[in-house]
């Protein structure tokens, strides 16, 4: 893509690089699957079971399996539009903003890029605010076990967003997404450790006897919650469901990482198969014994809710399952971004030191290089989603926003029309209506989802002063 460097032919053989004429890519299906479980799995779990609680059973599972089902196919029609016009043999599209340019045009392409950039900026702050959470609730279990039950145990998030954001300025200074391999398998790691204590806690409660009632139909309608309230809160459960399905803001980070044989496509489509399927057995897992466990009164976080204070240790781990899991997930999400950025400045003062010159550096046998314009502006990046994130931290309605705001475009919308351009599908056809019938309900449930997070997000700032929220 213009901006990044291609190698030349002079530094290396044309064994070491591909048909772009850049370093040879080594990625897999394994490789990618982890990226995609690193992305999925991750603060979205985090509240499915308070969904499924919301939804009931019924509803719930259905709406859960149905993202899932929906995404399978329209990930698979993104991957085959890596390449342009063939999905095999075309010229590559680096980023899906240049996929949605090739194949729909410069009108789509603004908004796509609008869209899949303002969502990972979001997703960002996002993610600060869960291990912010993750981390009180640590010193909410030491406090609760030293000093019982009854004590006074609320804590302020801001010193732990503020740490959580030094630590990712310095991360920040991976150079690009190829660099992230280990983080992300860390991460992913780190993932499946916390989905798990998270389940077994519930599961523990559930064949102890104590598990709270559950219904069909989710939260029952009574004296503490009204018929209007529990419309919202169906809402709020659709944009977190939808959140969960989602990694369409980095999927051709993705695929840029891998070897160019077999084609992309097709071991992007394995990835897509093994990663959404992984991700649906863990949201099923987690949802359904959280609600089983606390019924009607299932916490908005199931490891940081209140029924969770014992034993200590193990909750304590989980969180802290958790945290790793959110550094390495802000990397993945945030490296895109910062991609596209260095991308049209280098593009716009190709002959500027400032941003292009790379100084290197050693200490001990470390050896890293430094650039400036990437250091002064990841920083400044990450200190304004800091103090975004203590600003607003509303986790549930903060998680549903972001899910309506991605869930139909990127997801849905973009992806269905690609195809139906690659493929020169007729207009009016039964495909062609199929598919804009599945792109409309897909739109409703975002829009309804939106509406419901906005909702939310609204009653909340009311209750609370900004920078000053303890839980």
């Amino acid at each position: 893509m213009e901006g990044e460097k291609v190698v030349s032919m002079k530094e290396y053989s044309n064994e070491e690089v591909d048909d772009d004429g850049r370093i040879k890519r080594t990625g897999n299906v394994l490789t990618a699957t982890t990226h995609v479980i690193t992305v999925v799995v991750g603060a979205g779990v985090l509240a499915l079971a308070w969904a499924i609680a919301q939804l009931g059973w019924i509803a719930g599972i259905t709406i859960m399996i149905t993202f899932s089902s929906i995404s399978i196919y329209t990930y698979n029609l993104i991957a085959d539009c890596y390449r342009y016009p063939d999905p095999v043999n075309g010229k590559r599209n680096y980023t899906y903003m240049q996929a949605v340019h090739a194949y729909l045009g410069g009108t789509m392409h603004v908004f796509c890029g609008l869209i899949q950039y303002g969502k990972l900026a979001g997703l960002t702050v996002g993610y600060t605010i869960t291990s912010s959470t993750s981390m009180v609730a640590i010193k909410k279990v030491i406090c609760f076990h030293k000093n019982g039950h009854g004590a006074y145990c609320k804590f302020s998030n801001n010193p732990y967003i503020i740490g959580f954001g030094i630590v990712q300025i310095f991360l920040s200074q991976i150079p690009n997404f190829h660099k992230l391999t280990l983080i992300s398998i860390i991460a992913a790691i780190s993932s499946f450790g916390y989905a798990l204590i998270g389940s077994g806690l519930s599961l523990v409660v559930v064949i102890s006897g104590k598990g709270e009632p559950t219904r069909w139909s989710g939260v029952k309608v009574g004296p503490g919650l009204s018929r209007e309230d529990k419309v919202w809160k169906i809402l709020t459960a659709l944009g977190n469901i939808a959140l969960a399905c989602t990694y369409s803001t980095v999927v051709y980070d993705i695929m840029d990482t891998l070897k160019s044989y077999p084609p992309e496509s097709k071991q992007m489509k394995k990835a897509n198969v093994l990663g959404i399927i992984t991700m649906t057995t863990l949201f099923l897992l987690c949802a359904s014994l959280g609600y089983a466990a606390f019924g009607d009164h299932t916490p908005g976080n199931i490891l940081t809710g209140f029924g969770f204070y014992e034993p200590f240790w193990l909750v304590s781990l989980g969180n802290v399952c958790i945290i790793i899991h959110m550094v390495g997930a802000y990397q993945v999400l945030a490296q895109p971004l910062f991609r596209i950025v260095e991308m049209g400045a280098n593009m716009k003062w190709p002959r500027s030191s400032f941003i292009n010159k790379e100084y290197a550096n050693k200490i001990c046998s470390f050896s890293f290089n430094i650039n400036m314009f990437r250091l002064i502006w990841r920083t400044i990046f990450v200190i304004m989603a800091t103090v975004m994130a203590m600003a607003m931290p509303f986790f549930n309605e903060f998680l549903s926003l972001l899910g309506a705001f991605g869930f139909w475009p990127l997801v849905i919308f973009f992806p269905i029309q690609m195809h139906i351009s690659q493929k020169q599908i007729n207009k009016f056809s039964l495909k062609w209506c199929v598919l804009q019938l599945l792109s409309f309900v897909c739109f409703m449930i975002s829009a309804c989802a939106g509406i419901g997070a906005v909702h939310g997000i609204c009653k909340n700032i009311t209750k609370y002063k900004l920078f000053m929220y303890k839980q």
